[in-house]
């Protein structure tokens, strides 16, 4: 059969035509009479698998979701379905691109009838389940080795910074002894000189600072400790020897190193050596190979503290105006200042009690531990006040500092505030001075209204808000001595502090008192 070239040339594109033509048609009729989707478990009558009609607009869809098997274990299920032509069916169309609780995913078609047949959506599959009790075991598992490995490390890092931090503190400590080894200390005291000697010589060179510091050095290395004489917040006071003589030794805890050094920059003023003040010899730090030790050499005074030797004593008039005379005069060197090329700063000593103050064998006293003294410079006009953490002795804070209504820019508050101590020290001495035979028993102040250790509230109701002080004993009234001492105390415990008498004040009233005694202790 002869074929026409006509028909060879336009056969493929009638073909062409009759498809597409075909396609449009098919396409037209299911946007009018609806799209045809396949379905399995969202068919009509609740078949479980065949077809569906999408309403105009509507999609076909396939989806797969994650479920749980009869035996435990995670399945695949597909579904198949017709969507609505409403914004949510759009949305749930686009669910494989949103996180879902659980592991599902969607497509859509609306192309051809049967569209979503061949559709192949993606999910990520999780771990296979576990029961309550497996995932709690496995949980607790990972978090004990966890912890143990924690613990473990962190225990080791201690141990390693421990054992740096002793190395580094011998070595330091070795290189410390070789150096003073090395220096040969010894050749700077003579065989034949004893403290005293050491200290007038360093007196009449001028500086009235205290021995040379490789001196100290010397003399803290030959200290032999004897027994332990009393303890207390800051540390241990040991009596000791040097070649012979009796010296206190005040060991400091490694924690109060602070009070330490304090002391030691007290006691190492110029020209503040006093009669009236703890003569200071030496300050060292010294190694014991376990831990080191904060030492501060002063004279030593068999009688112990005025607290002490109140307790045990009982005091006669001449005794009793030779105290409180002396320590109104080591009390006034502390407070005055002296000015000149080798001058003396005002010095405050905030911790003003009995047992501060140390009495000497002919019963006169020496003001002791400066570990919360202030100085003051008059030419630059600061207040020298070293940071410590200790605060004082409760039982003897003046209202302002219990208050906190101290003026603490002014050096002259810390002066009236150590005046309201020394009134409480007065007390003390007169209770125990005899007259006509009776004696008070000893007590501290305020013994009948607070406890033994009170805290700021106790004492700051006491002697803040109800104005109370020391009684005033009705005996006293009766001896000109000890009426004269009781008004000097009522004037240095005033609640105002510019009422307070001065230090200076103070010893001139006693030095005419004694004189107008006829008696000779001054």
């Amino acid at each position: 059969m002869a074929i026409n070239q006509d028909d060879y040339v336009w056969w493929p594109w009638n073909k062409v035509v009759s498809v597409t033509l075909v396609l449009i048609f098919s396409s037209l009729r299911s946007k009018v009479s609806g799209l045809k989707c396949y379905c399995v478990q969202h068919c009509p009558n609740n078949e479980l698998e065949g077809t569906c009609v999408a309403r105009e607009g509507g999609r076909c869809f396939s989806a797969v979701e994650e479920v749980e098997a009869d035996n435990g274990q995670l399945e695949a299920e597909h579904t198949y379905g017709c969507l609505p032509p409403d914004e949510r069916g759009f949305i749930q169309c686009k669910g494989n691109l949103v996180p879902h609780l659980v592991p599902k995913s969607i497509e859509c078609c609306d192309e051809t009838d049967m569209c979503n047949k061949a559709l192949n959506p993606k999910y990520t599959v999780r771990l296979p389940t576990q029961s309550p009790g497996e995932f709690s075991t496995f949980d607790d598992s990972i978090h004990q080795i966890a912890l143990l490995i924690s613990v473990t490390v962190c225990f080791i890092f201690l141990i390693v910074f421990v054992l740096v931090a002793y190395i580094r503190c011998k070595k330091r400590e070795e290189r410390r002894q070789n150096y003073i080894a090395s220096e040969q200390c010894n050749v700077f005291i003579g065989k034949g000189e004893t403290i005293n000697d050491m200290i007038d010589q360093s007196l009449s060179s001028g500086s009235g600072s205290g021995l040379p510091l490789l001196v100290q050095r010397t003399i803290a290395k030959q200290i032999e400790m004897i027994k332990s004489i009393g303890k207390g917040r800051y540390g241990e006071v040991w009596k000791a020897k040097w070649r012979g003589e009796n010296v206190a030794v005040k060991v400091f805890f490694t924690t109060e190193e602070a009070s330490w050094i304090r002391e030691t920059e007290i006691y190492q003023t110029v020209l503040l050596r006093h009669e009236n003040i703890l003569g200071f010899i030496a300050a060292d730090i010294r190694g014991t190979g376990s831990w080191t030790q904060l030492l501060l050499i002063t004279d030593y005074h068999d009688l112990g503290s005025l607290h002490d030797y109140l307790k045990l004593h009982t005091l006669e008039i001449p005794d009793m105006l030779r105290m409180t005379y002396s320590v109104s005069s080591g009390l006034s060197h502390l407070h005055t200042e002296v000015f000149g090329k080798q001058g003396k700063p005002a010095i405050a000593h905030r911790d003003i009690k009995s047992k501060n103050i140390l009495v000497k064998k002919d019963k006169t006293c020496a003001i002791a531990d400066f570990g919360l003294a202030v100085r003051y410079d008059s030419e630059l006009n600061e207040i020298d006040i070293a940071e410590n953490t200790r605060v004082g002795t409760k039982r003897y804070m003046a209202p302002e500092v219990l208050d906190e209504t101290i003026n603490t820019s002014h050096f002259d508050s810390y002066k009236m505030a150590d005046m309201y101590s020394f009134g409480l020290v007065l007390w003390e001495i007169a209770r125990c001075c005899v007259k006509n035979g009776v004696v008070d028993e000893y007590e501290l102040p305020y013994k009948d209204y607070v406890p033994a250790d009170p805290s700021f509230e106790d004492m700051k109701k006491i002697v803040c808000f109800d104005n109370i002080r020391p009684l005033i004993s009705v005996r006293w009234n009766s001896c000109e001595v000890l009426r004269t001492i009781c008004k000097v105390m009522q004037e240095c415990w005033h609640s105002n502090p510019s009422v307070r008498l001065t230090s200076l004040r103070v010893k001139k009233t006693l030095s005419k008192l004694i004189s107008s005694q006829d008696l000779k202790i001054v």
